[in-house]
């Protein structure tokens, strides 16, 4: 599957921002999606999974209640509703797939497919 990351952008503190990650493919359905994030000089971290059905979603702590993941499979879209934004959530933001466990997973290496990555920016 081919992933194409979307939607980053500069906002203010408090702002909010869509994100969106389209795939390539007709088994959409079959992956589990992920979105991580990578600010400069630290590594990628994850913030938000989500099942092949979309009835189950897992979030870092430091997102929880801010940021909401949901996916379209009819669209093969899956998104990343951002609110409350602070600076310290400015990253390249990557979406991801996960092609194997049925369960959702935290960890990078266990996603097989990764987009290209979105740029959010938030000033204070």
């Amino acid at each position: 599957v081919q992933l194409q990351a979307s939607g980053g952008g500069l906002v203010q503190t408090g702002g909010s921002l869509r994100l969106s990650c389209a795939a390539s493919g007709r088994t959409f359905s079959s992956y589990v999606m992920g979105w991580f994030r990578q600010a400069p000089g630290k590594e990628r971290d994850f913030v938000a999974a989500i099942n092949r059905n979309g009835g189950s979603t897992y979030y870092a702590d430091s997102v929880k209640g801010r940021f909401t993941i949901s996916r379209d499979n009819a669209k093969n879209t899956v998104y990343l509703q951002m609110n409350s934004l602070k600076p310290e959530d400015t990253a390249v933001y990557y979406c991801a797939a996960d092609g194997f466990n049925a369960n959702l997973r935290i960890g990078a290496g266990e996603y097989d497919y990764w987009g290209q990555g979105t740029l959010v920016t938030v000033s204070s």
